[in-house]
């Protein structure tokens, strides 16, 4: 047990990012079944759709679970309405400043964690009343931080800088990392990859093949002028990347780029013209699992990786 294992009721430390187009009811409960903590993504969500999965989420597990939710969402403020109807427990909030939703969801009993990408940031959120801290480095998938600094560095700097329990992601893929980010200051992981290629994700299975097919090196962090992303290199990456690197405007970006480019590549699988989010250590994965062996091996190698000999 630690705080964060206390904090949300969770057998393990473990969290499962909110993914736009990958983390629907199947996936959340599938996690929290395993004793980790499943997110529902809300970011991908319209109201009507949010509540259905909230519904579904109810009658698929009785273990803690959350939602994740980007805060500039552009209707958010209904999204917030039907979590706190729905007597939600858990949010993370992400994309934004947690100072204006916090204290109206702590007062209606909700726990509350926010993402961060720098210690500046995390002390914001301190300051702002958050129950802990999700500080995600620049290997993640998706959306990242314009400062690009990694998990590694990242997370001992997150630690000196707050007090409040420290949960670490961006390129988290096996137990040994696990170990890794406890060692630097982190009280529980958010991995966002591994459960993107899982079984149980809604992303589509053509996304899923692309990634477990990829190599080191096809993934690379563009869009700077819109929104940090990390994408894989495919056709539509081949088009940003050409038009970054003579100066491109965000208005020339956002048109290459297109309507729902995330939708189009990771939810119906347009391998080669859509936006295909995923993080580094997707290259490490070779094969679709479902969520329970996921689990069962991150708990084994990080048991393993306990009994290693020091260096020192």
């Amino acid at each position: 047990m630690n705080r964060i294992t206390e904090l949300f009721g969770i057998k393990y430390p473990i969290i499962q990012g909110g993914m736009v187009w990958c983390s629907g009811w199947r996936l959340a409960a599938a996690v929290s079944n395993a004793g980790g903590l499943g997110l529902l993504g809300a970011g991908s969500m319209h109201p009507e759709t949010l509540q259905e999965h909230i519904d579904k989420m109810k009658a698929a597990t009785a273990r803690p679970w959350g939602i994740n939710i980007p805060l500039m969402y552009p209707e958010i403020d209904r999204l917030m309405k039907i979590i706190i109807d729905s007597g939600v427990r858990i949010v993370f909030t992400s994309a934004g400043s947690p100072k204006k939703f916090t204290p109206m969801l702590h007062e209606a009993g909700i726990t509350v964690a926010h993402v961060v990408s720098s210690s500046l940031f995390a002390r914001k959120c301190e300051e702002a009343g958050v129950d802990a801290i999700v500080a995600e480095g620049f290997e993640a998938g998706g959306h990242n931080g314009r400062e690009e600094t990694t998990t590694m560095a990242l997370i001992p700097q997150v630690r000196k800088a707050t007090s409040l329990p420290l949960i670490a992601a961006g390129g988290i893929g096996c137990g040994q990392a696990i170990l890794a980010a406890q060692a630097l200051g982190a009280e529980g992981v958010q991995i966002g990859t591994l459960f993107a290629l899982a079984e149980e994700s809604s992303a589509a299975e053509a996304f899923k093949q692309r990634c477990v097919a990829m190599s080191e090196g096809d993934t690379m962090l563009c869009l700077k002028k819109l929104a940090p992303t990390r994408l894989v290199k495919n056709d539509l990456y081949g088009r940003i990347a050409e038009a970054e690197a003579r100066g491109a405007d965000a208005e020339e970006l956002r048109g290459i780029l297109g309507h729902a480019a995330s939708k189009r590549g990771i939810f119906e699988g347009d391998t080669n013209e859509g936006e295909l989010e995923i993080g580094q250590v997707a290259s490490a994965v070779n094969k679709i699992m479902p969520v329970s062996e996921i689990m069962d091996n991150l708990v084994t190698e990080y048991r393993s990786a306990m009994n290693f000999e020091p260096l020192l």
